[in-house]
């Protein structure tokens, strides 16, 4: 099994500008390599730190314990993260990390269902709680869910030619693994899509994912939610990895540190005085050379971050 290596780690911690004494948030605590570098940096400080995986939580806790006990761990979805934080009585927080990155240990752990590497259980399930698989949407959706969720989510060219070539099988008998799931989408597409570079599954595993784990759903909440948890000069990080995550931060990021002006042109959209944050990134941060090269995951991290403006001097 793959280990997690965290994407844009130094990158992300360094723009929390972690201070001893803080109190700060992993949404998305994985196997802990973000959440290890913040504990370190606050030993007088506190950190919440978030997951619906239990693996994720079980493997986490001894790393950090190492490091120190100024932690809590909370099997939640990040979703949920401010109702959790502030029934725990935190009202404001220094810094909020999210890393919207599947884990290693997910896409490798063949039971897990997450890769069309492997012939494993269509599961796909972060929270194990959830009833919902990726096995349910295949077998029970409608042919019309189905291309929706494969155009909406998966953006593939071939959503409609997949959608009927599941509902054409799953009559045969039930599509139960990834194996045969790969196949139908193969037999599917056309020839010219399967040239094209990249795995013809992709997309559509993409869009299972997304929808058995309402992962857009989630990340509108929390990205709706969170920054108003954020103190004075409170910074709020944000790494993800394909383009409808991206677009949903760039776009509520935008929308808290740009004042739509009257005029047309680039003023229109210029950091206004009024907005009660800096978009410290008007660019997306993207990992150097070394670190695609050493881990092909990162290739398509997106990195972006908000301040909330301190008192005026």
């Amino acid at each position: 099994m793959g280990e997690h290596v965290s994407v844009l780690l130094h990158e992300s911690t360094r723009l929390l500008n972690l201070k001893d004494g803080g109190t700060y948030v992993d949404l998305t605590l994985g196997r802990g390599g973000h959440s290890s570098l913040i504990l370190e940096a606050i030993p007088h400080g506190h950190l919440y730190a978030f997951d619906i995986d239990e693996e994720a939580i079980k493997e986490s806790t001894p790393r950090l314990a190492k490091i120190g006990d100024n932690f809590i761990l909370i099997r939640e979805n990040f979703a949920n993260a401010k109702d959790a934080l502030l029934s725990r009585g935190v009202k404001s927080v220094d810094g909020v990390l999210m890393d919207l990155g599947v884990s290693s240990p997910q896409f490798d752990e063949e039971a897990r269902g997450f890769s069309y590497r492997f012939d494993g259980p269509l599961d796909m399930r972060m929270d194990q709680r959830n009833e919902l698989t990726a096995e349910k949407i295949v077998n029970t959706y409608s042919y019309q869910d189905l291309k929706r969720i494969f155009k909406d989510y998966g953006e593939d060219p071939a959503s409609a030619q997949v959608a009927k070539g599941i509902c054409v099988e799953r009559e045969k008998s039930p599509i139960t693994d990834a194996g045969r799931l790969v196949e139908i989408i193969k037999a599917s597409k056309p020839s010219y899509l399967l040239a094209k570079k990249g795995h013809p599954a992709k997309q559509i595993f993409q869009a299972l994912r997304i929808e058995v784990n309402h992962e857009l759903d989630s990340l509108k909440k929390a990205l709706d939610e969170m920054p108003t948890m954020l103190d004075k000069d409170g910074v709020m990080v944000v790494i993800s990895f394909q383009s409808l995550e991206d677009r949903l931060v760039k776009d509520k990021f935008r929308s808290l540190t740009r004042i739509e002006g009257t005029r047309v042109g680039p003023e229109a959209f210029s950091q206004n005085e009024e907005a009660a944050y800096i978009d410290l990134t008007v660019h997306p941060i993207l990992p150097s050379e070394e670190e695609m090269e050493s881990n092909h995951r990162a290739k398509s991290a997106k990195l972006r971050a908000i301040r909330k403006k301190g008192e005026t001097k």
